[in-house]
């Protein structure tokens, strides 16, 4: 086989390598591509009638064009605020919605399960996600309330300052790998603690803490939580910067001297006028022109000086020819 033809199979080869790739990408499906509609987080799954649940979920456009999605929340809720919203997303943009809905009633005794159903429309295609929550009537027990409590146990923790001591009535927020979130208010030692229970339970993994206090800088921090389990976390909060102030000015009397009147004390320490302090400089306008106009009249005076002394030398410098013509040269005598 000559180098010619060996080239061409080469060539032939990588083409048929190249097509045989493209098609099997092409017929492979997208792996871990995000969902149109999934559902982020879900502040409480057993309710009592009239409870408040709030829910937030993230919307993602999967296609290569702008679009407009609609999305509705539904279910066995009854939904108070973000029932419906139309953002415009571009090509793979997500955005984050929430929203609250409210348990209906339930029948003494009784415990209902109820989906809370998100949908959207993009492209002309229907996606939905849903999460079940329970909901009690009275006396009836939320489901796993005999059951110990699969996530943390509790979270615990204090809150001090720079130097060590202990701040009280901190606002600390406690959020779990699932997205619930709790607040507590530390006492007057710094100490704070939030615990698990089935009808709020604390997901166990990454738990987030957060402490805010006025006169001081927000603090937080980041613990691991084991399933039955306490998580201990320790916040500090450093003051926060305050903001400079001009010292007013001393209200001491002048000192006056000996060979002074207090008349011309009190006007040598008078403070200048706002006429002097303006930034505008009208003040100092006219200064500005008069030196302005002796600088000019200045140079004027040079320049006609010079002119003088070339004037009085030109006809010196023009007649020195004829003067030389008119001099008498001496005579030599005749030999």
């Amino acid at each position: 086989m000559t180098t010619r033809s060996r080239t061409r199979w080469a060539r032939a080869t990588a083409l048929v390598a190249l097509i045989g790739g493209l098609l099997a990408v092409a017929a492979t499906p997208a792996a871990g591509a995000p969902a149109p509609i999934r559902f982020l987080s879900v502040s409480a799954e057993n309710l009592k009638p009239g409870d408040t649940v709030r829910i937030r979920f993230r919307v993602t456009n999967t296609g290569k064009a702008a679009e407009t999605a609609i999305v509705v929340v539904g279910g066995g809720l009854t939904c108070n605020t973000g029932c419906r919203a139309e953002p415009n997303l571009g090509p793979g943009e997500s955005r984050d919605l929430d929203a609250k809905l409210t348990a209906p009633k339930v029948n003494p005794g009784e415990t209902s399960g109820l989906n809370i159903s998100v949908a959207v429309r993009l492209g002309g295609q229907n996606s939905f996600d849903h999460r079940t929550v329970y909901v009690s009537g009275t006396g009836a027990s939320p489901p796993g309330a005999g059951e110990p409590a699969a996530g943390v146990d509790r979270v615990i923790g204090r809150v001090r300052d720079t130097a060590g001591k202990a701040i009280g009535g901190a606002a600390v927020t406690v959020g779990d790998s699932a997205g619930h979130e709790y607040t507590a208010t530390s006492d007057r030692s710094g100490r704070f603690a939030i615990r698990s229970s089935a009808a709020n339970p604390i997901a166990k993994g990454t738990i987030t803490v957060i402490a805010v206090m006025d006169g001081y800088r927000t603090a937080g921090t980041t613990v691991k939580g084991r399933a039955g389990g306490t998580a201990t976390v320790r916040l500090t909060l450093a003051a926060a910067k305050a903001a400079p102030t001009t010292a007013p000015p001393s209200a001491a009397a002048p000192l006056v001297a000996a060979d002074e009147t207090p008349e011309a004390s009190t006007a040598a320490a008078a403070p200048p006028s706002a006429e002097t302090l303006s930034d505008d400089g009208g003040s100092l306008l006219p200064y500005t022109l008069l030196g302005g106009l002796l600088v000019a009249a200045g140079l004027g005076a040079l320049a006609l000086m010079a002119a003088r002394r070339r004037r009085d030398a030109a006809p010196a410098v023009a007649d020195a020819p004829t003067a030389l013509l008119h001099t008498t040269l001496p005579r030599h005598p005749r030999v």
